[in-house]
Order: C-alpha cells, then structure tokens, then sequence
C-alpha cells in the first residue's frame, strides 16, 4: 500500500512538472513571438549570430552586453542611437542571448565567444573597433582586444569585473548551467523563480537610479526567463571568476590602445575600487571615469559620457568636455565624479 501511494505521488509530481514545462516553453515562444529579431544574422564559428547595425562612418563600433540581458540594451539606453549619429556601430547579441545561438560543442568562456565575434567582425570587413563593453560583456571585449588585435583599435569599459574575487551570486546561479539537473530547473521551476526575483534583481542592477521604462520595454523579463537564455546566464555567472583569472596576468598588453573605464560610483553588483579602480592602475595609459549618483547600469544614466569616450578614442588630440580631463598622477586623481 505504502509503495503504490509513493508511485502515485512521484507520478503526480511528474505529470506535474510536465505540464510546467509545457507552460514554460509556450512562455518562451510568446515571448519571441511579441519581440521578434529587430536586426541581422551573420553565420561565424559555426554559429549563427544576431546583431543590431545602424550608422556609417568610422572607425566601426561595437557594443557588448552584460550578463542576462541583450543587444537591445544599448538601444534603451540611447547609447546605439547616439553612436549611430557618427559611426557604424553594431551592437551584438553575445552566444545564447537574444537571437543568437550557443550550442553545447563548446565552453562558452570570454575567449571562445570573442573568437566568435572576430570571425564575424572580419566576414563585416570590420577592423580595429571602438569595442565597448558592459559587466561580462567587458570580459568579452578584453579577450577580443588580447587575442584578436587586428579587430580592435581601442577599449570602452563600463562596470566590468576584471579580476577574481568570491561572489555569492555565483554559487546560487552556477547549478542552473549543470547538465540534467540544470536544464531540468530551466525548463520548470527556475523561470517561475526568476520571475519573483526578476523585479528585485533589476532595480539592484539600476540603484540608487529608477528603472527606466525604455529598459523594460527593451529587454523584456520573458526574453531574459526563456530557459536558454538562463542556460547563457548562469554558465556565464559560472565562467566569471575563471574567466577573469584567465585574463588578469595580460593587462599590461593593453597598453598599446586607448582604454576608458567607467564606473557608477553606487554599483551594487561590481565594486569599482576593486574592479574598475585596480584596473586602472595596470593599465598605465588608460582612464577611468567614476560617476556619482549611478549603479551598474551606468551607460543608461550616462550615455552621453559613454558618447564621448567613445569620440575621445576615435580622435585622440581632439577637446573633451571636463567630465573627460584625467589627471597622470595616482589612481584616484584619474577618478572623476560627476553628479
């Protein structure tokens, strides 16, 4: 008796999880269906890759998003338009988010996705880009500029994580990449989850400033919750640490290009003294801007300051605002707030 209601039960658990399962896929595709691909494909390192492309001009620059989010992030925060006015700018959906793809042949670290996007910058007759990077998009856009040269002329860093330290968001997100017991959390519990946590998550990512209603309408949560975009997230989350550690002892390669470092002064996700400030210091010639009164999300506070960084590279010698001045002196000297 005690065994046949056991039975019944796993089987009710099952039929279950079944169902949410089907409720979770059938989310995911609404979701593609309300935002469909609003740019281009292009097939590179055996994958096929989508991308927003907007503008002419030169030099070409190229936007990388951060963890959970995609391309349409740079659109939100005005960033994409901004550049478009003077540059071809294309703004990339890295492997597994958005429309791009991430199969299983591979490890997804900063290095395998920045061969990715060499192969493609090169099929796009792309050369040295003004790459501009966002959290692990940063990590992406490091290994591309150390192992790829020939496609990057020069660094925009904005709340990156450079070098390796404990995180307690990586041990809670990292099972959700594991084979079976990950894709199994993907595809039933874990998008009912991170839709309660999603509100919160976002207005951290966005602190001490208010969620912009262009963000959500940009990068909608049932994009970020279809469960291979999680599978990109949390293997992303996972490879953080290592992938850091696997860059930190070339940063002095980077001396031969323009860099700029951006921080918000209130980044609850990433501390910028141990981050943004230390890489500034390894890189004797680049700069670093701090900029009060806004979180991680600081290119959509700032967009204006990423702007000119960007113009700042893409004509050295030329007048910068005051925001841009940065002083040779010691590492806080080259900090400038702005509020």
């Amino acid at each position: 008796m005690a065994s046949s209601r056991v039975t019944v039960g796993l089987a009710a658990v099952a039929a279950a999880l079944a169902g949410i399962a089907l409720q979770v896929r059938a989310n995911a595709r609404r979701a593609e269906r309300e935002h469909p691909p609003a740019g281009r494909f292009i097939h590179a390192g055996g994958i096929r890759l989508h991308y927003l492309e907007a503008g002419m001009g030169g030099p070409p620059v190229v936007l990388l998003h951060g963890n959970a989010v995609q391309a349409e992030d740079y659109v939100a925060s005005g960033v994409f338009g901004l550049v478009a006015e003077r540059h071809r700018v294309l703004a990339f959906d890295r492997p597994g988010y958005g429309y791009s793809e991430r199969p299983r042949d591979r490890p997804w670290t900063a290095e395998a996705q920045a061969a990715v996007l060499a192969e493609a910058l090169a099929r796009l007759g792309i050369r040295r880009a003004i790459v501009v990077g966002h959290s692990w998009g940063t990590l992406t856009a490091l290994a591309l500029a150390l192992n790829h040269p020939e496609a990057v002329g020069g660094l925009v860093l904005l709340s990156g994580y450079y070098f390796p330290t404990a995180r307690a968001d990586v041990a809670m997100i990292s099972p959700t990449a594991l084979p079976v017991l990950g894709d199994a959390i993907r595809y039933t519990v874990g998008p009912l989850v991170g839709r309660l946590m999603a509100p919160m998550m976002v207005r951290t990512m966005f602190a001490p400033a208010p969620v912009p209603a262009a963000f959500t309408s940009a990068v909608p949560t049932g994009m970020m919750l279809r469960p291979w975009q999680i599978k990109a997230s949390a293997e992303d989350a996972a490879a953080m640490i290592p992938a850091a550690a696997a860059l930190v002892e070339r940063y002095g390669e980077l001396s031969r290009l323009p860099v700029s470092i951006m921080a918000g002064a209130e980044d609850m996700i990433v501390d910028r003294d141990r981050q943004s400030a230390r890489l500034h210091r390894e890189i004797a010639a680049s700069s670093l801007q701090v900029v009060s009164g806004l979180g991680h999300m600081v290119h959509h506070g700032a967009p204006d300051l990423v702007v000119q960084a960007i113009e700042a590279i893409a004509a050295p010698g030329q007048p910068v605002s005051a925001a841009m001045t940065t002083s040779a002196v010691a590492a806080e000297e080259h900090t400038t707030d702005i509020g």
